[in-house]
């Protein structure tokens, strides 16, 4: 009886959110870093049914015009399960393909894409695989475009882990960002009009998705990537063979925006190195901003170290460094410093004039 009243003194002087997640798999990561804010057996090897499609659109977009149009041929007839029922000799752009596949999951449309881009399903996948190895997918094997599983039982699969790289390298191709959150679309062919909207019910229901991809075979079960922004705090959440999906998404980014802040480590516009001895003479620069999630207790136990690399013979635009971003002892993340030569700087237009001047 006694530890009864303690434990009611405790929750309620001290009331605090506890959810239990349903997953079999779930991660979430900082978009801007890659840092891995929450994890539960994220590295275990799972079939991803139609969250497949985020590296069909991202393939897709990176290989071939948007505007292309594409004849849909007698392969479509190959297709099942959830489509935008297009039909055999129908013309559709490239874009308004892709629409139908990440808003309404069409398995129609990821054969079609599939067949244009690569010349067939076979080229499609290498293409897939190809690309996951070069993001570091090093867990994720592709067989189709769409995310059904073969004839011969195998399909795609992947990790969380995997799953949550893939979405954050796509997030930041600007197309594939705009594709993903819309929730609402019109497409056309050359004879029918298309109104679409998106199954991510995230999207509609919760104020800060901006994007994501819902999935579900039998044998793969609820899968879902989705991607939310709240105050610039941009985070992607995976979940592996969850039944209450949706509600976990929800529950763990309200959780994650409550405990991290953004915090800004480089800007571009604004960086430079202490005590610099190399390069002295010149201007370092990185190509975009660093920023990354972190509890305020973490602070104190950031730090930065540089590794420069000292070059006798550079030009304009060469890698000269690296910039290394440590919390504690594991390194977070890693940058890029380039080189301006002070004499390949563009000049100002004071300094044009008066060469001008100086030329007669």
């Amino acid at each position: 009886m006694k530890q009864l009243v303690c434990f009611l003194f405790f929750f309620f002087c001290f009331p605090f959110l506890v959810f239990a997640y349903s997953a079999e798999s779930m991660i979430a990561m900082d978009v801007h870093s890659g840092r891995v804010l929450y994890e539960q057996n994220a590295y275990e090897e799972k079939l991803i049914a139609s969250t497949t499609k985020i590296m069909t659109t991202i393939v897709a977009i990176e290989q071939m015009d948007l505007l292309k149009e594409i004849t849909v041929s007698d392969e479509v007839l190959k297709a099942y399960g959830s489509a935008i029922y297009i039909e055999v000799g129908e013309v559709m752009t490239l874009q308004d393909l892709l629409y139908g596949l990440m808003l309404r999951s069409g398995n129609d449309a990821a054969v079609v894409i599939a067949n244009a881009v690569g010349g067939s399903m076979e080229g499609f996948v290498h293409l897939m695989n190809q690309k996951a190895y070069e993001i570091g997918m090093s867990h994720t094997v592709f067989y189709n475009s769409h995310g059904l599983e073969e004839n011969d039982g195998k399909g795609n699969t992947s990790t969380a882990y995997d799953m949550a790289k893939l979405m954050r390298y796509a997030m930041q191709n600007e197309t594939f960002r705009v594709i993903t959150s819309a929730k609402n679309y019109v497409g056309k062919s050359n004879e029918k009009t298309y109104h679409w909207t998106n199954k991510n019910k995230l999207l509609h229901s919760y104020e800060y998705t901006i994007g994501g991809k819902t999935g579900f075979t039998e044998k793969a079960r609820r899968t879902l990537v989705t991607v939310a922004n709240k105050e610039g705090k941009e985070i992607v959440i995976v979940t592996l063979n969850d039944g209450n999906d949706f509600a976990d998404h929800k529950n763990l980014y309200e959780v994650l925006f409550s405990d991290f802040e953004l915090l800004s480590i480089f800007q571009k516009d604004d960086f430079s190195i202490p005590d610099l001895k190399d390069y002295q003479n010149d201007e370092l620069y990185i190509e975009k901003d660093v920023q990354i999630l972190m509890k305020a207790e973490e602070r104190e136990n950031l730090r930065v170290e540089y590794e420069m690399y000292s070059l006798d013979d550079y030009h304009t635009g060469d890698n000269v460094g690296l910039a290394h971003v440590f919390l504690e002892d594991k390194e977070m993340i890693s940058v890029r410093i380039y080189v301006q030569k002070k004499e390949d700087k563009p000049k100002g237009l004071f300094q044009k004039l008066f060469g001008w001047f100086f030329q007669w």
